[in-house]
């Protein structure tokens, strides 16, 4: 039991003649009453210092996690196409594109082995809301080449903007 609680209980059953002995006791409950407005203002303070330098780096961070996010989406379309592979004996076109892994191929190189419900849920863009770039075969000599072009959305880049390919994931 708190001091507040305390003090509440002894006033709440005291019904003495002594009115100073009532009145200390009534401002000791009031002060007990909640958080004066200089202890939230701390608070507020304190939160507000938090922030400014937290959401920096926070923010910061969001195109690092989109490559991120980029390159687990990559390796997961990658182990799609091998599984459509593995039932079909061979990879969709470059015509087919990604949507064979979603919907059967209705022309183009055959699917017999089609997976019911297909390899992935849905036709994958990236992070940046741009459809990936579906090449069979790669034109680094790999079966395929699965490329996110990046925040640009275009060929090419630097940075934030460079693209993400699916034969050199290690190198952005």
């Amino acid at each position: 039991m708190g001091v507040c609680d305390h003090l509440k209980r002894s006033w709440n059953g005291h019904r003495g003649p002594a009115a100073n002995h009532r009145y200390t006791q009534i401002e000791r409950l009031r002060r007990c009453e909640g958080f004066s407005f200089i202890e939230v203002m701390i608070v507020v303070v304190i939160l507000a210092i938090l922030a400014t330098l937290l959401i920096p780096r926070v923010m910061g961070r969001t195109e690092d996690a989109k490559r991120a996010a980029t390159k687990a989406q990559i390796s997961n379309i990658e182990s799609a196409l091998q599984l459509y592979k593995l039932d079909n004996g061979n990879l969709p076109s470059t015509e087919q594109g990604l949507k064979a892994l979603v919907e059967r191929p209705a022309s183009g190189p055959a699917a017999p082995n089609w997976k019911a419900g297909g390899y992935l849920p849905k036709v994958p863009v990236d992070p940046w809301g741009t459809p990936y770039k579906y090449t069979v075969p790669s034109s680094q000599g790999a079966e395929f080449e699965i490329i996110s072009f990046g925040a640009d959305g275009s060929p090419g880049g630097d940075g934030k903007n460079a693209d993400i390919v699916s034969w050199d994931l290690d190198r952005n």
